[in-house]
């Protein structure tokens, strides 16, 4: 796709994801002459922000996160049609949410007091009157000293429930050694109490967590001296903190991949043979697996049967997918045949690289551990619950 009869941004834009192989590996700021380019790509969407002058870039990129959020939790899901369809909500919150290039409001559940969130009668209704979702009053929270949270609220049901969920990047090399291993972590938060009730969150290791982001509500100090996180939460749902953990204390590896792929010469027949299984997850199921990878280009076609689960391979993208489903480690799963070589052809200079994706519920491969959770400033007793959730993040293995 060419650059001609698009204005200059979207072709430096354009241009970048051109020579990324992949959308994800778009650099994230992008310079021009008179603008600076910053995006984030979240659900196959590019989400960009202009900038003419020099600001911390991560104080933008982090804007740019709460604004897909707030998309999310507007319209229950954030895609491109669903973008399109709600144009004018979608305008009316960046309205609240930017002032004159300053971010204003960026918490949900007071913008929700602020523009009412699209419903079918709603739309019906505007569509017939040409009013707006844009609500009479000020929210209550804009005039409190808890601005995240919104006065009055009342429910029948008061409920607390957080889901501890890491995402495991790994590069795992052909001899099964770790190269690097990281986690990237995020406690989410549905908060649904009556009042002002104040939280405490406490830890069996809390040292484990490192580069901790948390949200406005968190009382700093208090983390800082005893490692317990303080806060009155807003109302609804909103991501308490998230964290990170490095290499250097000895990430946990969930899975392992054994692998036979061999080209030769001579031959125009190639062998595959993976198997999965596995690995540190304290007895815990690892479901949702797939297994993709990019084959060499002199490959034509792959003859391979699985022990369970379904594969395909494109001969023209020469992308191979295997749907492989939970891993019972008593029969692990495997996939094995031929690959059909271009004749003629030079073995590939390299074995293709397997990426993996998972899930494993229950389980925080950090070790990370919530002690308790209590409540102060209201009476009444809260349902409480704790999820925890591992899945793979950008998880290869090279062969």
């Amino acid at each position: 796709m060419g650059c001609r009869r698009r204005d200059p941004l979207s072709c430096r834009m354009l241009r970048g994801e051109e020579r990324a192989t992949e959308a994800e590996n778009v650099p994230p700021v992008i310079p021009t002459p008179h603008h600076y380019l910053l995006s984030v790509y979240r659900h196959k969407i590019f989400f960009v922000a202009v900038v003419q002058t020099e600001v911390p870039p991560l104080f933008v990129i982090e804007f740019l996160h709460r604004v897909v959020d707030t998309f999310q939790d507007y319209f229950g899901v954030c895609s491109e049609p669903v973008i399109k369809d709600n144009v004018v909500v979608v305008y009316e919150v960046l309205e609240e949410m930017l002032d004159n290039g300053f971010p204003l409001a960026t918490e949900s559940n007071i913008l929700k007091e602020l523009i009412k969130p699209p419903t079918i009668l709603r739309t019906v209704v505007n569509t017939i009157t040409g009013s707006t979702n844009v609500g009479d009053q000020l929210p209550t929270g804009q005039l409190s000293v808890v601005p995240w949270r919104r006065t009055g609220v009342k429910y029948t049901n008061n409920e607390a429930y957080f889901d501890v969920i890491e995402e495991i990047d790994a590069i795992i090399d052909k001899s099964g050694s770790t190269i690097t291993a990281e986690i990237q972590g995020v406690i989410d938060a549905c908060v649904k109490l009556t009042g002002m009730p104040d939280l405490t969150l406490s830890f069996m290791n809390p040292r484990l967590l490192d580069d901790v982001s948390f949200h406005p509500c968190v009382r700093f100090k208090r983390w800082e001296s005893e490692r317990i996180l303080s806060f009155i939460p807003p109302d609804g749902n909103f991501r308490l903190l998230s964290y990170h953990v490095s290499a250097q204390n000895l990430v946990a590896i969930p899975v392992y991949v054994k692998h036979s792929i061999s080209f030769r010469d001579s031959s125009s027949l190639g062998r595959f043979e993976i198997t999965v299984g596995p690995k540190q997850t304290m007895g815990k199921t690892i479901e949702g697996v797939t297994v993709t990878s990019q084959m060499p280009k002199g490959v034509l076609n792959m003859s391979l049967t699985p022990s369970q689960g379904t594969h395909t391979f494109d001969p023209v993208t020469k992308m191979l997918s295997w749907d492989v489903g939970k891993i019972n480690p008593q029969k692990l799963p495997s996939l094995k045949g031929t690959m059909s070589l271009q004749a003629g052809a030079s073995k590939p200079d390299e074995n293709p690289t397997i990426n993996l994706q998972f899930k494993i519920q229950q389980l925080a491969i950090s070790g990370l551990k919530v002690n308790r959770l209590d409540m102060y400033g209201e009476k009444y007793k809260p349902f409480k619950g704790i999820k925890y959730m591992t899945k793979a993040g950008k998880f290869q293995v090279r062969t």
